[in-house]
């Protein structure tokens, strides 16, 4: 028997997710981000459950290539574009559209002679400071582009640092007022919104739109998942395994970090860091056992955590335990242990079971 570790994949949820990001903006072209192995939650599994998308965004060219291997027929958009002039063979081979942010891309173009036409999304450096054309270069990047015989569409894109935050350094109004002078005046599409735009800003949509991690079920901040009528897509689930009697004074785990004042029933649970669970969670992360919330104590070992059993004196050897997903948003255990919902998912770790809750 493989050990009680299962992350169930739910692509009722997906297909859910992806109507409410559609509804928020109707007209726009839809790009699906699937980065991460789809965020872990599969790729293959993840074009499925957004089967209904205009298009698929990722940044591993192999992964592009696979949906179009998987039967994947809509435009694929690789955000991060391409590496070596090697790459462009493949991605006009592959019809994958591509992000161009830096110079060095523009010249490798120049001097590739492409024989296939390709589709490309001009970045703009609104403040980010990660990828992308300062304004004031943006229209010459745009210039050279559009002299490349084979460069067909050109979109107009950005990425926003804080739209779920709005008071920071970088507002999102300092980014538009900078991307609206840097394209003034070009033509192509636009594309600005990711998932905390779409969900928090809708009146931001434009031409397209590129709903991440909304998609699987959490949120970027702002509001809960639940709130935005958000679906887990992810649960992670396990059993208890061993159960413990200690008394006042007691520890538990490496390091001894959880000392107990009181007699207690701790249950040790088949999932660790090296499930992708992560190493620092606090005492007190919430954990449901049989559906009912309890703590984590103790540190988090590689194959094994301890919950407090307390409050629930009904539990025994193999109770269900739930680490996030239906019950628990991924959010919530994400934010008490100090990171993200984002971090959690993608760091689901090869060896965990991973199930479906439908077929294709």
């Amino acid at each position: 028997m493989p050990r009680p570790l299962v992350a169930r994949i739910d692509i009722a949820a997906m297909q859910h997710n992806l109507a409410i990001a559609r509804s928020s903006a109707p007209q726009a072209q839809l790009w699906a981000v699937v980065k991460a192995n789809a965020y872990g939650h599969g790729l293959i599994r993840a074009m499925h459950g957004f089967a209904a998308a205009d298009g698929l965004a990722l940044v591993e060219l192999d992964g592009a290539v696979r949906l179009r291997e998987q039967g994947w027929t809509k435009p694929i958009l690789l955000l991060e574009g391409f590496f070596e002039a090697a790459d462009l063979q493949t991605i006009a081979q592959h019809r994958l559209d591509f992000a161009v942010h830096c110079v060095e891309q523009i010249e490798m173009l120049e001097r590739a002679k492409l024989q296939h036409s390709v589709d490309i999304q001009l970045k703009m450096n609104t403040g980010m400071n990660r990828l992308g054309f300062i304004p004031e270069h943006y229209r010459a990047a745009y210039q050279r582009l559009r002299a490349i015989p084979a460069v067909r569409k050109i979109t107009l894109m950005t990425h926003f640092a804080n739209a779920e935050h709005p008071i920071s350094a970088v507002t999102l109004a300092q980014q538009m007022a900078r991307f609206r002078t840097g394209s003034a005046d070009l033509a192509g599409p636009v594309s600005l919104s990711n998932s905390a735009a779409t969900l928090l800003h809708p009146t931001l949509a434009t031409d397209c739109i590129r709903p991440g991690i909304m998609l699987y079920g959490a949120t970027p901040g702002g509001k809960s998942a639940h709130q935005f009528g958000l679906l887990p897509c992810m649960t992670l689930r396990s059993q208890l395994i061993s159960i413990q009697h200690i008394t006042a004074g007691d520890s538990v785990g490496y390091g001894s970090r959880f000392m107990s004042d009181s007699a207690m029933r701790i249950g040790v649970v088949a999932c660790g860091y090296a499930d992708g669970y992560p190493r620092h969670a606090p005492d007190g992360t919430p954990i449901l056992v049989d559906g009912i919330k309890t703590r984590l104590v103790g540190r988090v070992s590689m194959d094994m955590m301890a919950v407090d059993l307390s409050t629930i004196p009904a539990a025994r050897i193999g109770s269900t335990v739930t680490l996030w997903g239906e019950g628990l948003p991924v959010d919530e255990v994400a934010a008490a242990a100090g990171t993200i919902g984002y971090e959690l998912l993608c760091a689901l770790a090869p060896r965990v079971q991973v199930v479906e809750n439908s077929t294709f």
